[in-house]
């Protein structure tokens, strides 16, 4: 096989394949019909003598030579992305697509306004959302199915996603976003500005998601106890309804208050020590030569986190 068999359009159709697991969806995602890409598909697998991909159920699977093609695909094909973003910038196109993943309370904060503001001034550059909690958003960035990720990380955490597993990358601290006691607006701790959690040792706890419950856990265990969890859920809505309802109290991100909107019979209170957890902003290291994604990195920076509660590191 000489290196003149391949070409970028099918290291392009061999990386949406790996990506997507589909020809059907590897063909919707690079804007061509399934036919088409399958006979392209067809006369790479004649020009290099292997065949690529092998029925799956309904979907595909690689072969090994369909893997290896995929692998170096994604390199190949960042690099000719990068030098095709550069050359645009110089012609003064803001043109490009941008994959970006981002947390749950995110989607309905940050990511929106993003999005608003991408359309007004940029309005040539194409943006895809996937919602994944930091692990699997640091994942799909390092495994190349993602260009930007917004994240979240909290002080001590054991498990931080950006530490072993974001080696390689580049993870930029955006804001602080404090943590909130959630309690019943007719509580004793009420009245006060902020709430010291050692207050709450004998309190009726109820969970949010798994990291924020470990960092639960991580605050009261330096008060002196562990928390009686009575109640576990992920949904923000549900936590300040029961809080509400007098079932117990909560310790939530600002983001995540402020996404879930006001319940009548909460207040809000910062914690004695001022806990925060840190929103992030994860990208391949380099990736800030394409112009598409330095844009969408550039405005999000510049977004205004104060309505909740978000303060300058």
């Amino acid at each position: 096989m000489l290196l003149d068999d391949l070409d970028s359009h099918s290291l392009r159709v061999v990386r949406a394949i790996a990506d997507h697991g589909s020809i059907t969806r590897a063909a919707e995602s690079l804007g061509y019909s399934q036919p088409a890409i399958s006979q392209h598909l067809r006369r790479l697998e004649a020009r290099i003598g292997m065949p690529l991909v092998a029925r799956a159920g309904r979907g595909v699977r690689l072969t090994e030579a369909g893997r290896v093609l995929a692998r170096h695909a994604r390199a190949v094909t960042t690099a000719l992305d990068a030098a095709a973003g550069e050359l645009a910038d110089l012609r003064g196109l803001r043109t490009g697509r941008v994959r970006l993943a981002g947390f749950p309370s995110a989607s309905s904060s940050l990511v929106p306004r993003l999005l608003n503001t991408m359309e007004a001034e940029h309005p040539g550059v194409r943006i895809t959302y996937l919602e994944a909690e930091p692990p699997e958003a640091v994942a799909a960035v390092r495994d190349q199915t993602a260009d930007l990720a917004i994240t979240f990380s909290y002080p001590g955490d054991r498990v931080d996603p950006h530490r072993e597993s974001a080696r390689g990358l580049a993870v930029v601290p955006l804001w602080k976003d404090e943590m909130l006691v959630a309690l019943r607006a007719d509580h004793p701790l009420a009245a006060g500005e902020r709430v010291d959690l050692a207050e709450l040792a004998s309190a009726a706890w109820i969970g949010g998601c798994p990291r924020c419950r470990g960092h639960l856990l991580e605050l009261t265990d330096a008060c002196g106890y562990a928390p009686r969890i009575a109640y576990e859920t992920d949904n923000f809505i549900a936590v300040l309804r029961m809080v509400a309802e007098g079932v117990g109290v909560a310790l939530l991100p600002a983001l995540a208050v402020g996404s879930a909107g006001a319940v009548e019979g909460v207040v809000l209170r910062p914690t004695a020590n001022r806990d925060h957890r840190t929103i992030n902003l994860v990208a391949a290291t380099g990736s800030d030569a394409v112009p598409a994604i330095a844009a969408t990195a550039d405005v999000l920076l510049t977004l205004d986190g104060a309505p909740w509660g978000l303060s300058a590191l």
